[in-house]
This record gives C-alpha cells, structure tokens and sequence, in this order.
C-alpha cells in the first residue's frame, strides 16, 4: 500500500461499536444482561459497563494493545519506532485504567479479539457469563462453594478380589 492508501484504511478504524465488541454486546444481552456503554465518568471509558454486577468489560483489538503471543498480532515492518511506541503508551494506559478502576472497586474483564474468533467464541463468551454470575455471588456478599478436583482413592483394592469364588453350581460365594 502506498502511505496514502494506508492513512485513509488506518483512519477508518473505529474505536467504539466494532466487530468484537458488538459480538459480547448482542451475547450479553440475549442472555438477559443489561449494561451501559462507553460510560464516560469511568477512567478508560470501558466498552461495556455492568452496573449490577460492578464489572467493566474492555474489548481489545489484538494490534492496538499489543497482544503478546497471539497468531492476530503480528508486529508492522514500517515506522518500527513509531508503532513500538504507539502501542506500548496503549499497554501503559490499559494498565493505569485497570489499576485506577480496581481501586474505585471495579471488576475489570478484557476480552481480546483473538478469543472471538470463530472456533473459541462459544467458549470465551461461556465463560465470561460464568465469571459475571460468579462476581455477582461474591457482590452480594454469599458465599461461593466451588468443588474443587480430589482424586479419587478407594479404600480397599478394586482390582483383585481375592476373597470372592465360584462354586460348581454357578453361583457366587465367598470363602471363609
């Protein structure tokens, strides 16, 4: 692309109702969640603000806030200082509203762009239900009991039985 063609597709790129975010926000809704959005009282103005639930939802594009170790975010190879700059003053600015609005005694959720793509959206957006219904609990102060893993050991040898016979009629007996 030229600079020219390039200003003009970078210019078009939209920081409010994009893709991703209009994806959580239709998901959150049909499952019954009512939220606010782009609040402008609250440092970040977050995508998706849930009052009930006292969460903020931000929806990352991968590029733009640096996603590391993602297959979406890939590095651009003009302007290299430039855009290594532009996009650790976002990572630092994440940061300071993540760090800004914990203290205010938010949740704060971010949702990358990668986690809605296609095969892992269900996924991503089940478990962000899970975590809102989760933060709710703990919000109106009941506990959580979340069964944790415990392998299980029986107490006695499944495997061998070596007090159990068969007798000639065919029936089951136990020897003494």
């Amino acid at each position: 692309m030229t600079p020219e063609q390039r200003h003009r597709c970078m210019s078009h790129v939209r920081s409010k109702n994009t893709k991703p975010e209009m994806l959580v926000r239709r998901f959150l809704f049909s499952r019954g969640f009512r939220y606010r959005v782009n609040v402008k009282n609250l440092p970040g103005k977050p995508d998706i603000v849930l009052r009930k639930y006292r969460t903020v939802i931000f929806v990352n594009g991968c590029f733009w806030h640096g996603h590391e170790g993602c297959d979406s975010y890939s590095f651009p190879k003009s302007h290299i200082e430039f855009w290594r700059n532009k996009i650790e003053r976002n990572r630092q600015r994440d940061q300071a509203e993540t760090k800004a609005l914990r203290s205010m005694g938010w949740h704060v959720i971010r949702i990358w762009e990668c986690e809605l793509k296609p095969k892992v959206r269900t996924t991503t957006l089940e478990s962000l239900v899970y975590t809102l219904n989760h933060i709710l609990l703990i919000n109106y102060g009941q506990k959580v009991s979340i069964k944790k893993y415990e392998e299980y050991i029986p107490e006695v040898s499944v495997a061998a039985e070596a007090q159990t016979s068969f007798l000639k009629s065919g029936k089951k007996g136990v020897d003494e």
